[in-house]
């Protein structure tokens, strides 16, 4: 099976919070776009799989814990399961949000052996 989905066609903002949108959902992966106008915020949340979140365009005030980093367009961060993080939009932005989620397919293949 495939599918197939575009970061950068049918782009959204919201005026009043992030506009939040699934392109693919697999049982391995989910990726999501979230579309930010500037100053828009995220506020501290846990993922319960692995994440890697890029930048597509625009500049995000990217929090983990006490520290911050300033992520640019074309950068990338990953964080493990559970890692509390927040963002801000520094412009408008697009984000690409990843979840691997076959770290936890593998935990559940191996406690359901064949």
């Amino acid at each position: 099976m495939m599918n197939i989905a575009s970061l950068l066609e049918d782009i959204e903002y919201l005026q009043d919070k992030p506009a939040v949108r699934v392109l693919l959902n697999t049982p391995a992966v989910k990726e999501i776009r979230i579309a930010l106008k500037k100053d828009q915020e995220m506020k501290a949340h846990k993922a319960t799989y692995p994440i890697v979140v890029s930048v597509v365009e625009g500049c995000i005030d990217f929090g983990v814990g006490e520290q911050r980093h300033l992520l640019e367009k074309g950068m990338l961060v990953a964080l493990d399961a559970n890692v509390s993080h927040d963002l801000v939009a520094k412009r408008d932005s697009i984000v690409r949000l990843s979840l691997n989620k076959y770290g936890d397919l593998a935990r559940i293949a191996r406690s359901n052996p064949q």
